[in-house]
Parts: C-alpha cells; sequence; structure tokens
C-alpha cells in the first residue's frame, strides 16, 4: 500500500517516470511510488486506487519533533492517499483522503451494548450492508444474544449472513477493511482497544449522549456509506499511545490463550522474563495513574528520555492524545489540542502544588512513569477508561506515540469536524454576545 510518510527523508529518481519515495527509517530498503499523484480534496468522485507495498518491516523511531512516523495502511486495503508535493515531508491534514487498492469487502459493525435505541438502526445498516452492497458483516457475538434481536424473525435470515467474533479471544485484524460505530465515544474507544496494530477506517456514526468524535448522523447513513465504501472521503489520523507496562512478577503465570490473558488484558508482548511481566496496549485517550482507594497524595516520578523532569503529588497524573486532550485531561484544566497536532500532553489531576501547570511535549519522546521510593502506597493505572491494575515499587509504564494510529473518517474535514464538536458538544467559548452601540460616541 502507499503511504505518504511524515517527517523522514524521502528520496526522490528523477529518471524514473514515476514518483519514487523511500522511507529509510520505517521501511528500510523498501520503494514505492505514485503513477498519478492527486493533490486537494475530490468532491464527488471516487479516488484511484494504489499499488500495494510489500511486507512490512519493523518500524524504527525517529528522533524529530514531529515524533514516529506512523503507519497509514489501515487494515488489508486501505491506505492513505499519496500527496508527493508536500511542505517539509508533512501531508498538509486538509488532503488526507481515504483510498482503497481493492474495492472493501468486509466491514465490522460495533453497536453500544444495552442500548435499545440502537436496534434499528443496527437492522436497517446490516441489511443495506448485505443486501444491497454484498458486504461480509462482522458482529460481536454477544450484540446478537440480545432479546430483542433473537426474537425477531424478520432478521433471521441477515443474522445467519454475520461473521462473529468474541472480544480478548477471537483476532480479527487482518479479516475487517473498515470498520461502522454506533454510539457514542465510548464505541470509538472500544473499537480502538480491538486493534493493538494496524486500524481499518473507522466510520463513526453519533448515537450516543456526547458524540465529540462521532461526526456522522445516521438519517442519510446510505450516501455517507457508500461515499466511503467508493473512497470519497477525509481522514484524520488520530494518534494513539504505546504503552509497555513491566510488572514484577509477584503472582503465578496465568492462562493465555492466543497471546490474550485469561483476565482479558490485550497484549501483543506478554512474556516472562528475568522474573517481569511484560503487557502491551494501544491507547486513543489517556494513560490515567492515580491513588486508588487510598487516601494518602500519589507519589510518582515521571522520567522523559530517562531523565526525572518531576514528582507528581496529587491525586495522579493524566498522559493524554491529542485526541484525549478533549477529554479527561479537559476536565483536570488542561488544553485542547487538535488530533493533527503531533504532541503528548502530560496533565496533573489535582496537584498539591499552584504552579504544577500541564505540559504538552513532542509526539518522539518516551516517557516513563514509576512509584518513588518513598511513596507511602501503591498507585493504579487505567487505559482509556479500561484495564485498570495496581501498579507497586519496581513496576514502571513507558508511554510513547504509536506508529499506528486511527484512521477517523471526517464528515467534512479535519478542521471543520473538530470545531464543530466543540461548539456543539462542548459549548466552546458559548457567552451572549455585547451589545452594539446604538449611537455612537463621541470620545
Amino acid at each position: 500500500m502507499e503511504t505518504e510518510q511524515e517527517n523522514l527523508c524521502i528520496g526522490k529518481d528523477d529518471e524514473s517516470s514515476e514518483s519514487a519515495f523511500h522511507c529509510s527509517a520505517c521501511h528500510d530498503d523498501q520503494d514505492w511510488s505514485c503513477a498519478n499523484p492527486i493533490r486537494g480534496r475530490a468532491k464527488t468522485r471516487s479516488l484511484s486506487s494504489s499499488p500495494a507495498l510489500g511486507s512490512t518491516k519493523e518500524f524504527r523511531r525517529t528522533r524529530s519533533l514531529h515524533g514516529p512516523c506512523p503507519v497509514t495502511t489501515f487494515g488489508p486495503k486501505a491506505c492513505m492517499l499519496q500527496n508527493p508535493k508536500t511542505i517539509m515531508h508533512i501531508q498538509d491534514p486538509a488532503s488526507q483522503r481515504l483510498t482503497w487498492n481493492k474495492p472493501p469487502k468486509s466491514v465490522l459493525v460495533i453497536k453500544k451494548i444495552h442500548d435499545a435505541s440502537l436496534l434499528q438502526p443496527f437492522k436497517e445498516l446490516c441489511v443495506y450492508l448485505t443486501e444491497e452492497n454484498n458486504m461480509i458483516v462482522y458482529v460481536e457475538k454477544k450484540v446478537l444474544e440480545d432479546p430483542a434481536i433473537v426474537n425477531d424473525d424478520n432478521f433471521g435470515p441477515v443474522k445467519k449472513k454475520f461473521c462473529t467474533f468474541r472480544e480478548d479471544y477471537d483476532d480479527i485484524s487482518n479479516q475487517i477493511d473498515f470498520i461502522i460505530c454506533l454510539g457514542g465515544d465510548g464505541t470509538l474507544l472500544y473499537a480502538s482497544s480491538l486493534f493493538q496494530g494496524s486500524v481499518p477506517p473507522v466510520m463513526a456514526f453519533h448515537l450516543g449522549s456526547l458524540g465529540f468524535l462521532t461526526p456522522f448522523n445516521f438519517e442519510n447513513f446510505q450516501s455517507q456509506v457508500t461515499q466511503v465504501i467508493e473512497g470519497n472521503a477525509a481522514l484524520v489520523l488520530r494518534s494513539r499511545l504505546k504503552v509497555k507496562v513491566v510488572k514484577e512478577h509477584r503472582e503465578k503465570k496465568t492462562l493465555i490463550q492466543n497471546g490474550i490473558e485469561e483476565n482479558g488484558v490485550i497484549s501483543t508482548s506478554l512474556e516472562m522474563e528475568m522474573g517481569k511481566q511484560i503487557m502491551q496496549y494501544q491507547v486513543l485517550n489517556e494513560v490515567v495513574v492515580d491513588r486508588g482507594p487510598s487516601s494518602y497524595l500519589s507519589n510518582v516520578d515521571v522520567f522523559l528520555d530517562g531523565h526525572l523532569i518531576t514528582t507528581v503529588q496529587g491525586d495522579g497524573v493524566i498522559v493524554s492524545t491529542p485526541t484525549g486532550s478533549t477529554a479527561y485531561a479537559a476536565a483536570a484544566g488542561a488544553s485542547m489540542i487538535h488530533p493533527n497536532v503531533p504532541a503528548i500532553m502530560i496533565t496533573p489531576i489535582c496537584p498539591h502544588s499552584l504552579s504544577f501547570r500541564p505540559i504538552v511535549v513532542p509526539a518522539g519522546v518516551e516517557l516513563k512513569i514509576m512509584l518513588s521510593p518513598d511513596a507511602r502506597n501503591t498507585a493504579w493505572v487505567s487505559f482509556d477508561g479500561r484495564k485498570r491494575q495496581e501498579v507497586c515499587h519496581g513496576d514502571s509504564i513507558s508511554i510513547t506515540t504509536s506508529c499506528y494510529p486511527l484512521p477517523s473518517i471526517c464528515f467534512r474535514d479535519p478542521v471543520s469536524d473538530w470545531f464543530e464538536s466543540l461548539a456543539e458538544c462542548l459549548h466552546w467559548n458559548v457567552r451572549k454576545k455585547q451589545n452594539h452601540f446604538a449611537v455612537e460616541e463621541e470620545f
């Protein structure tokens, strides 16, 4: 698949009839080309397909201020439309558009559980995908266990065509071409957690309570889904955090199936080395380290690229992506960052200091959080509000920007969607306007 690689040295071969690109940091000796580069925004036409890349190799992290080079191949068939005329090797967010190497055939539909208002939209969408577009629909097994779906005889023929999976047991990462979410922001976070590597493009419909990350309304879903299938859609790459938790081995080894613990912890690498347990997570919003049920202040050390930068004394600390800056971090007093800004935000939670302000650091750095040696109590950590676990002395949490962003499909474009969400969902800068002067006053 072709990509526009950011912040890396990209070589150009003038002797070739095509524009050839080379990314030594991410793809070693791989070259790729774009025969017909397209610049700007396509309005109503479908975007042309692009030649596929070879096998994906291990990615080496860059040290530039723009952070790591993101993987812009999303699932087995989707990729970023290449734009070779970028400035400073950073693609203009307005030119980020979805294209398909092959027509998409499989779609994962994620529905908010235990919400009766979503049953009818879910059925309408699935009927449209299977009968009108002849697509393979994947749904979570527990979604089909809803009595309203089980007892609906009219929905039975459609339900028989579904492919089902179970969270933490079945790996569907290489079988999904794109994702459709029905619900609120939590549904999108859940979709992100299912893919610990490359994430297929996500189309999110606003059928929940807040809907900051879900720009689509369901009324005209047929035309909107058709545009996505044809490749006519803008993208915003929501960076994720790659988190590695290293724990001292204190318990007996748990049962592991397909690289996933029995307790549901998703990990791309779960191994025992020198008496330590290592778990990895991909996080879309934030990593929260807090004091848990203890009445004492949390006391954790924060390192940046191996250097101790501060000790957090308070209720805890939030390490968030730009996407997560409008979630818990905003409630804790942090600034809001647009998803296209390559950054990591560090926000204290109720710090016992008047001068501890939230800070923004470059996306390429590596943060490490550990309990201070003189901490009175343990801490607790959660990832996007899930997988909550205790952190003891000797444990560490390493955080950096992931090479696998979440490609979120825009309703209009990354800028318009974001500011509309600020205005509609968070009521940003809502104020009664000052009246103008009725008569010109003399000064």
